[in-house]
């Protein structure tokens, strides 16, 4: 019998919820744009793999950036193999619901990206977003290589400075190189698109990001 979970708490690797060897069956085609979700992207593409709450409007305010290529909503930061949304919520996974943005860095940045990222949401609230209260909504930068960590560490630092300044709190965001991402159920992606009334729940500070 596994073990009452706080919410708000990350779980062991012992106490999580075991998952599956088996991927979760996507159609791997984005609603929007028709491109592929899934790899191998277009030479040349850069990922970077971002956390800010509820995923659905998220996603959809980084697959309307000039520049970014594809979308896709999903789970990491966590240890359960290939979860469930369901199990996701429930605490027990480790998991945080993330975007994967697949971007022309000759049409746009990692540092414009993390701007509009970190604007969208408050990067201080540790183990929620809001009224979504738990660590499935805690924000998250998960980097792919050194030269994208030096580029978030930057930034979080300008941005940690611009709300200093407005005697805001200290950023809770978790920075931590991509261990894996795993897809999110079909039904979840670019969920805005495809129920155009259903729930956002982003919500920045107010605060401009800054740009080095």
């Amino acid at each position: 019998m596994w073990k009452t979970q706080d919410k708000q708490a990350i779980p062991s690797e012992e106490d999580a919820l075991p998952g599956r060897e088996q991927p979760l069956q996507i159609t791997g085609t984005h609603h929007v744009n028709g491109r592929s979700i899934v790899p191998p992207y277009p030479q040349g593409c850069e990922e970077i793999v971002l956390g800010l709450g509820c995923f659905w409007g998220a996603e959809r305010l980084f697959w309307q950036l000039p520049g970014v290529v594809v979308t896709a909503v999903g789970y990491a930061g966590g240890h359960t193999p290939n979860p469930t949304y369901e199990e996701t919520c429930t605490g027990k996974t480790g998991h945080t619901e993330v975007v994967r943005v697949v971007f022309d860095p000759t049409v746009i940045g990692l540092p414009e990206i993390l701007r509009a990222s970190f604007e969208a949401h408050d990067p201080t609230q540790g183990m929620r977003q809001g009224n979504d209260i738990g660590s499935q909504y805690r924000s998250a930068i998960y980097y792919v290589d050194d030269a994208q960590r030096e580029i978030v560490e930057k930034s979080l630092a300008d941005y940690q400075q611009a709300l200093n300044q407005s005697g805001l709190g200290r950023i809770t965001t978790e920075i931590a190189p991509l261990e894996t991402f795993y897809y999110a159920e079909d039904f979840h992606q670019q969920y805005l698109a495809k129920n155009p009334g259903g729930y956002c729940g982003l919500k920045g500070t107010g605060i401009s990001c800054p740009i080095g």
